[in-house]
This record gives structure tokens, C-alpha cells and sequence, in this order.
């Protein structure tokens, strides 16, 4: 299937408002995607929209979030079922600094329903760390049925290797995230423990724009989604 896994919708601020649950859905059909993920910070309220849109228009979607730990590490949780989405988000809010956004200065943070009308405005700013290590994240994404991925891992900002430097020996994620072929060498070359074959790769946009968002370039066999979400992905 052709994937985009990481995109953000309009309530995350840093995403333009035109990133709404139908907007998002139709272009990823108009790319050429089979199957996405949206993943706004710190954040699952927006989901049951998206879900909507993508029933709609017949696309199949992952339930995601972009958590950012108390190292700044940014960690995408991927569930394959609505309802674990939102229980999850409990676990979120019992975490978060409950600091109000200025819209002004970091942007909008809309929630939408699925006919992609405003019905309400997320007041905490969802740009800011959770009281939660990155190990206490990947462990409690596991917990209420996720799946991790460790999001831009070689980028300059937010990435597991700028935060801590490399990625841990142990840590129980079940993928990396790179922006190229060349990004899982230079992973696999400085991170000898990690093995090309034993692990799941992921070439994902991050789109805050529509137009980010990927082309029909990156496909993983149906097996794979199978084996790490099962058989009942929409």
C-alpha cells in the first residue's frame, strides 16, 4: 500500500487551517495514497472527524498522534482502532503543562467535525512536552494498543538522535522514520546494533500544508500493515 503515516490537520498550530479531515482525505486519494495516519501534537481530539471524512471517501486511516516526551523526543503512536485513540488521550491529558496558546504567535488550534465545521477551539498549547520520559511514552502507547515509531529520527530538531544523540540499544519501538534511503544508511552505519532486516522502515511528509503531503512514492507491502495493526484497518 501507498502510505503517509505523519501529517498534521488544523489543529495542530503549526499546521495551516486549511489542513481539515476532508481536505486531508481527498488529497491523499488525489495523491494517489491508499492508507494514512494524522498525527497532530499531543493531540488525539481531532480523529472522529477524520475518521468520518475517511469512511467517506474510502481511504484507510491509522488513528496517530505526535507525542513529544519531556526530552523534546517526538514519537508517533499509530492505533488501529478509534475508540483506543481516545482512551489514550486520557493518558495525554493527565500529562500535559496546561499552558494556554497564544494564536497569535503559535497559531490556530481548530477541531472539526466531519462535515470540516469548527465546533470548538483547543485552549492548551499542544506545542510543549509531556511529563512523560520517552521510555514511559513508547511503554504506555504499547499499553493502550498502539504501535511507536520514532518520528524524523536524523532531523535537527525534536529527533531521538538530537535530543539524546543516538537511538537507545533496547528501546521497544516498533519503527524508525527517515526522510530518504540515505538517511537509513547513515542510521544503520552509526547504530550498529540496528539491523536492516529486523526492522520497519517509514518515509513519511510531517505535512503541515496540503501540498506536503507524499505522492504515491512510498509502499509497504500489505502483510507488513497486517502484521503490526491486523486485518481490520478500514
Amino acid at each position: 500500500m501507498f502510505y503517509d503515516l505523519h501529517m498534521h490537520s488544523c489543529l495542530s498550530p503549526c499546521a495551516e487551517d486549511e489542513m481539515t479531515p476532508n481536505n486531508i482525505c481527498n488529497m491523499a486519494l488525489i495523491k494517489g495514497l491508499e492508507i494514512i495516519a494524522v498525527t497532530d501534537h499531543n493531540s488525539t481530539r481531532q480523529l472522529p472527524a477524520v475518521h468520518e471524512a475517511a469512511v467517506n471517501c474510502g481511504i484507510r486511516l491509522l488513528y496517530g498522534t505526535e507525542i513529544q516526551t519531556s526530552e523534546e523526543v517526538h514519537v508517533l503512536g499509530l492505533f488501529r482502532k478509534l475508540e483506543d485513540s481516545q482512551t489514550f488521550q486520557t493518558w495525554i491529558d493527565e500529562r500535559m503543562p496546561g499552558i494556554k496558546n497564544d494564536p497569535a504567535f503559535f497559531g490556530n488550534q481548530l477541531l472539526m467535525n466531519g462535515q470540516d465545521e469548527v465546533i470548538g477551539i483547543e485552549d492548551n498549547l499542544l506545542l510543549v512536552s509531556l511529563d512523560a520520559t520517552l521510555e514511559e511514552t513508547v511503554d504506555a502507547i504499547h499499553a493502550y494498543g498502539g504501535k511507536v515509531i520514532l518520528a524524523h529520527v536524523l532531523d535537527r530538531q525534536n529527533s531521538v538522535t538530537t535530543q539524546l544523540g543516538f537511538i537507545p540499544m533496547g528501546l521497544a519501538y516498533d519503527g524508525l522514520e527517515v526522510k530518504s534511503e540515505e538517511q537509513k544508511l547513515r542510521v544503520l552505519e552509526t547504530h550498529p546494533w540496528i539491523k536492516e532486516e529486523d526492522t520497519y522502515w517509514f518515509i513519511d511528509s510531517d505535512a503541515h500544508r496540503l501540498i506536503d503531503m507524499s505522492e504515491a512514492d512510498n509502499f509497504m507491502r500489505d502483510s507488513v500493515f497486517r502484521k503490526l495493526w491486523g486485518d481490520d484497518i478500514i
